[in-house]
């Protein structure tokens, strides 16, 4: 069982208009300023996938960003799951 300051891994699928207008900067930019590691990739269909690991607070405010008004683009809608962290990630990166 995860306390509150183990790293946790945050995998959120971003739908909506995301893709072209600064979105992933924008969840760069967030991600790092909270301390998470991770990337926002563009997918084929026009989601962005986001991954971060960080401690849990911080992982649901930066969920709490993607879901806000404040996000470039349109979000129409934000799945999310949880996991336990895996440590394989370094940095916060656009793709």
């Amino acid at each position: 069982m995860t306390g509150p300051a183990d790293p946790e891994r945050l995998t959120a699928w971003v739908h909506g208009r995301v893709q072209g207008v600064g979105f992933r900067w924008f969840t760069r930019a967030r991600a790092l300023e909270l301390g998470l590691v991770g990337h926002a990739t563009n997918q084929p269909d026009g989601r962005v996938l986001v991954v971060a690991e960080g401690p849990r607070a911080a992982l649901e405010q930066l969920l709490g960003w993607l879901r806000s008004d404040g996000t470039p683009g349109e979000v129409s809608l934000v799945v999310e799951s949880w996991d336990e962290a895996r440590g394989d990630l370094t940095g916060f990166v656009e793709r």
